[in-house]
C-alpha cells in the first residue's frame, strides 16, 4: 500500500506502509507524489467540467487515502457521511474513470468518510517542530468535535494552513494582521472580520490559521468552520428532519464561526435570515465571526440589506493578487520541503513571473514540476518547466506586445518613443533600447530577427548582444536589476 498525506500533499513521515518487499522510503515518497500530481490534474479537470460551485462543495474536500497495489484500489476520503454518500452516488463513476485514465494500475476507487473523525479532546494541537511548523505526519485535525449537547461541530482544519506557513507581502499584510488579531486571547477590536480575495489568494488559508491559533489560546473552544454551501446543506437537512431548534441551538453555541465562500448564500432567503439571527446572537455574546468571499459585501447581489450591514460592520480586509516579489517568496518558502533537490533560480524567477493568476496554481505548478523531475530522474531546469507546465503557463500568460514594451520603457527612462528605432548611439538612448530588446525576448515569443525589425530594422546579432548584456548587467549592477524588475512589474500588472 502507498500512504498519501492529507490533501494529496507530502506523504506522512510517521508510520509507513510497505510498497512491495524491500521497497525504499524514497520510492514510496515518489509514488505518493505521483498520485498527488495526478489528483491535481484530475481535480482541475473536474472543476472545469462541474463548475466552481459543485467543485468547491464536493470535489475540493476530497483527500487521498491509501493506494492498495494488490487490488488496484485507491481510497478517497471526505469529512462527513453525508458528503461521502453524495459523492459516491453522483461522482463515483466519473472519478473512477478519471483515475483509470491517469494511472492504469488504479482499477477502482473507494469513497469513504475520513478515519480521522474523532473528538477534539483526542487531538494534540501542539504537535509542532522546533520551528513552529506542523509535523508532516499530523493527522487531519478534528474532523468532528462532539459537544455536550450531543451534536457535532465541524472543524475540519487543515494542519498545514497555519500563520507560520502563510507568506506575507504588501498585498496581504492587512488581512494577515487582522486575522492574527482575531485569533488572539484578548477580545478583538472588530467583529466580524470579512476577508475579500479572488480565488487562490489565501483567504481560506487565513480562515484555517485563525482556527488553529484560536484553539491554542482557547483549547476548549467550539469552532464551526464550513463553506456557505455546507451551511445551506445542513440548514436544508434540519428543515427536512424537523430539527431546526437543534440546528439553531448548535450554531449559537459556537465560540468562533468561520464561513468560507459566503457569496454562495446569495438568494437563499430563509438561510440568509437564519445566518442573520446567528450573527446577531453571537455578536451579542461577544463571540467571534470571520467570513470570506471573492467580492466585497456591497457587491453581493441578492443579499438582503440587513445581512449586508452585519457582514460589513466590522473590518473588511482586502487581499490583492500576489505581486511578483510575494510570488518569489512563496516559491522559495516551499523549496525546503524538497531538499536536497535543487531548483535553479531562473526556474523560480520564470514561475514567479509567468504564473500570476493565483497562488494555488503557482504552488501547484512547482509541485508538479518537482514531482515529474523526481519520478523521471531528470534535473529541474527552465527547459523542463516550459515543457511540463504548458497548460498552466498558457492559461496565465498575458499577451504582451513589443509596442507595449517600447512604450513602457520610454516612459520609464523619459525618452521619446522614436528613439527605439533611431540610429542614435548616446548612452542615454542605447541602454533603454537594449533593455526593451531584452524584455521583448523575455516576455514575448518573438524571435531575434522579429525583434530586430521592431527596433528600426536592426540585425538579429544586435538583439542577441543586447539580451546578453542586460542579463550580465542584472547580475553585476543592482540599479539595473532594480530597473528591470520594476519594468517587469509594470508590464505584468
Amino acid at each position: 500500500m502507498i500512504r498519501v498525506g492529507p490533501h494529496g500533499g507530502q506523504p506522512d513521515s510517521g508510520k509507513r506502509e510497505t510498497v512491495g518487499i524491500g521497497a525504499s522510503d524514497k520510492m514510496e515518497e515518489q509514488e505518493a507524489l505521483d498520485l498527488a500530481a495526478d489528483w491535481s490534474d484530475i481535480s482541475q479537470g473536474l472543476k472545469k467540467d462541474l463548475g466552481h460551485q459543485l467543485y468547491t462543495q464536493w470535489i475540493r474536500p476530497i483527500q487521498l487515502g491509501l493506494f492498495h497495489k494488490e487490488t488496484g484500489t485507491l481510497e478517497l476520503f471526505l469529512p462527513t457521511d453525508f458528503s461521502a454518500n453524495w459523492v459516491n452516488d453522483r461522482f463515483h463513476d466519473r472519478l473512477s474513470l478519471a483515475w483509470k485514465i491517469a494511472r492504469s494500475e488504479v482499477r477502482q476507487v473507494s469513497i469513504k468518510v475520513h478515519p480521522g473523525r474523532r473528538k477534539l479532546a483526542d487531538i494534540d494541537l501542539r504537535g509542532e517542530d522546533g520551528f513552529g511548523h506542523r509535523a508532516a505526519n499530523d493527522a487531519v485535525l478534528a474532523m468532528e468535535s462532539i459537544g455536550d449537547d450531543g451534536f457535532t461541530s465541524s472543524v475540519g482544519l487543515d494542519p498545514s494552513l497555519t500563520f507560520a506557513a502563510f507568506v506575507t507581502g504588501t498585498t496581504n499584510v492587512l488581512a494577515k494582521n487582522a486575522a492574527e488579531r482575531m485569533a488572539k486571547a484578548e477580545k478583538p477590536q472588530f467583529s466580524p472580520l470579512y476577508l475579500k480575495a479572488a480565488t487562490g489568494q489565501g483567504k481560506t488559508h487565513l480562515l484555517h490559521a485563525i482556527g488553529h491559533d484560536y484553539l491554542q489560546h482557547h483549547p476548549r473552544a467550539r469552532i464551526f468552520y464550513c463553506s456557505a454551501e455546507r451551511f445551506m446543506v445542513e440548514f436544508v437537512q434540519a428543515l427536512k428532519s424537523n430539527e431546526m431548534m437543534e440546528f439553531k441551538s448548535r450554531l449559537r453555541g459556537f465560540d468562533l464561526l468561520l464561513v468560507d465562500d459566503i457569496q454562495f448564500i446569495i438568494g437563499k432567503a430563509s438561510a440568509q435570515e437564519e445566518l442573520l439571527y446567528t450573527i446577531d446572537a453571537l455578536l451579542a455574546e461577544g463571540k467571534r465571526l470571520v467570513f470570506a468571499a471573492d467580492r466585497a459585501p456591497q457587491a453581493l447581489d441578492g443579499v438582503e440589506p440587513r445581512l449586508l450591514s452585519r457582514l460589513s460592520m466590522g473590518l473588511v480586509a482586502d487581499i490583492q493578487p500576489a505581486d511578483i516579489e510575494l510570488r518569489r517568496q512563496i516559491l522559495e518558502s516551499k523549496l525546503t520541503r524538497f531538499a536536497p533537490l535543487e531548483v535553479p533560480g531562473d526556474v523560480i524567477e520564470f514561475l514567479a513571473r509567468t504564473v500570476s493568476r493565483n497562488v494555488r496554481e503557482l504552488v501547484g505548478g512547482l509541485n508538479k514540476l518537482i514531482a515529474f523531475a523526481q519520478l523521471t530522474g531528470q534535473v529541474v531546469s527552465l527547459q523542463l518547466a516550459e515543457e511540463q507546465l504548458t497548460d498552466i503557463l498558457s492559461a496565465n500568460r498575458r499577451r504582451i506586445t513589443i509596442d507595449e514594451i517600447q512604450r513602457t520603457v520610454c516612459q520609464f527612462y523619459r525618452i521619446d518613443r522614436s528613439e527605439m528605432s533611431s540610429k542614435r548611439r548616446a548612452r542615454a538612448v542605447v541602454r533603454p533600447r537594449q533593455v526593451a530588446m531584452y524584455l521583448a525576448k523575455v516576455l514575448t515569443p518573438r524571435s531575434y530577427p522579429e525583434i530586430g525589425r521592431k527596433f528600426g530594422g536592426r540585425d538579429h546579432s544586435t538583439v542577441i548582444h543586447a539580451v546578453r548584456l542586460i542579463e550580465d548587467l542584472r547580475k553585476r549592477d543592482a540599479d539595473m536589476d532594480g530597473d528591470v524588475r520594476s519594468l517587469l512589474r509594470q508590464l505584468e500588472s
